[in-house]
């Protein structure tokens, strides 16, 4: 992820806008990062996190 990040950082926002610009400075591509502020920001499961991190990966072909 981290190869395309300035790329994606925008769908990225998109696709979970409960994430703020701090966030995504602190995510910089690193999929654990993303996984972990998914699960701060929404409440989910780290298994929940994992599978739409997954989803998106496939979409934007990560």
């Amino acid at each position: 992820m981290k190869g395309s990040w300035s790329q994606t950082k925008g769908a990225v926002k998109e696709q979970w806008g409960k994430l703020t610009d701090d966030d995504l400075l602190q995510i910089e591509g690193r999929r654990d990062q993303l996984v972990g502020k998914l699960q701060t920001r929404y409440g989910i499961t780290r298994e929940e996190a994992e599978r739409q991190v997954g989803a998106f990966e496939k979409t934007y072909r990560m």
